[in-house]
């Protein structure tokens, strides 16, 4: 399988490894602004397991009208997906544990919550998004809604939302409503900029972080997470912060303490 990088890039170091589970990437081909072919597909998984990932979910953005994608047609493409993956070019990557979504709360969400109509991680968690221009309405009622159906809710990359400060009075609503954050692996590189840095940071610091997620598109991410691999600064966030990651293989963990 040829290789999608103009040059040969360093190897990623396996620093993501006490992780275990990635639980936020978008790459079943075609579908939305990720991965373009299984062959880019293919590079972006090898590069996750050398930088420590041991298994995989996919979370395809459901978005309105964007990305109007249907639970049905991307479970669809997912098993293609692993069979590609299993029948040509020797694939060695991380485990596809499953396919789930990132779902925008948008004009089509409380459709949504109606109809269930949810692929979760782990046949649990629900993976939320707000848009990164402007702020959601009634949010309180959206998540409460979804709460009243027995959903985990993970929110998304907070520290990537321009309208929250690291303080903010709705994201602490959120934290007090029991609402988990996952922030993106190079928000902590400066991959977004220096704002999401250091509200990622700063969020983390406070306790606020569940999970931790690459949010991997394509080869310019999979070249982001090599060079975050080899950052000194988030190795040894690692080794200070324990993640939920490993609960969607290890949930006996469940009742441990995060920080």
């Amino acid at each position: 399988m040829f290789n999608l990088f103009k040059s040969k890039p360093k190897a990623a170091r396996p620093i993501f490894a006490p992780l275990e589970n990635d639980m936020h990437c978008h790459l079943i081909p075609r579908v939305d602004d990720g991965s373009k072919s299984e062959e880019e597909t293919a590079t972006c998984l090898r590069v996750m397991g050398a930088a420590g990932f041991k298994n995989v979910f996919i979370t395809p953005h459901y978005t309105i009208p964007r990305f109007p994608n249907v639970e049905s047609d991307i479970l669809r493409r997912f098993d293609d997906l692993k069979l590609d993956l299993a029948t040509h070019g020797g694939y060695d990557g991380p485990k596809l544990l499953g396919v789930a979504g990132e779902y925008r709360v948008d004009t089509g969400f409380n459709d949504r919550i109606a109809s269930s109509a949810f692929l979760l991680i782990g046949g649990k968690y629900l993976l939320t998004e707000f848009s990164l221009h402007q702020q959601v309405l009634g949010l309180d009622q959206v998540m409460f809604d979804l709460q009243m159906k027995n959903y985990d809710i993970i929110l998304a990359h907070p520290e990537r939302y321009p309208y929250y400060s690291s303080s903010s009075h709705v994201l602490q609503h959120l934290k007090d409503m029991g609402i988990y954050f996952q922030v993106n692996i190079l928000s902590l590189s400066g991959f977004y900029g220096e704002g999401p840095r250091r509200k990622a940071y700063e969020m983390i610091e406070n306790g606020w972080v569940e999970f931790l997620g690459t949010d991997m598109h394509n080869t310019l991410y999979a070249q982001a997470l090599i060079d975050a691999s080899h950052d000194h600064k988030i190795e040894k966030l690692l080794e200070k912060h324990t993640f939920m990651n490993r609960l969607f293989t290890h949930p006996e963990e469940e009742g441990k303490k995060k920080f």
